[in-house]
């Protein structure tokens, strides 16, 4: 897995590649979402466009940020979640997670 972020005005966007499976990354992901919260952006869009596959740690990754940015007072939603819809509709989670079918809609949703 790899992740790139930015700023669109007062909204983070974390753009996420390749396969999610654990390892230093997530802990890199978590370490850039609690750095965000710190600088009160709390506004924050993960985009799934690229993402190849991802696996239960995948899975635990994204409801940890949920839960994390929910419980300092902000938003998180989820783009271009094609490639993974069925594992989120499997596990129920497609109902926890506010998601968007591009980019620019999980922007406009601030």
């Amino acid at each position: 897995m790899k992740f790139s972020d930015s700023l669109e005005g007062e909204i983070v966007i974390i753009k996420v590649s390749g396969k999610i499976m654990g390892g230093d990354e997530t802990t890199m992901f978590h370490g850039k979402i609690h750095e965000y919260i710190t600088l009160n952006k709390k506004s924050i869009v993960v985009d799934l466009a690229d993402v190849d596959w991802m696996n239960s740690v995948g899975l635990g990754m994204l409801i940890s940020a949920l839960t994390t940015v929910k419980n300092a007072g902000g938003r998180l939603v989820l783009a271009n979640i094609t490639k993974i819809e069925s594992i989120l509709t499997i596990t129920r989670l497609i109902s926890v997670f506010e998601h968007y079918d591009s980019r620019e809609e999980a922007v406009k949703s601030f």
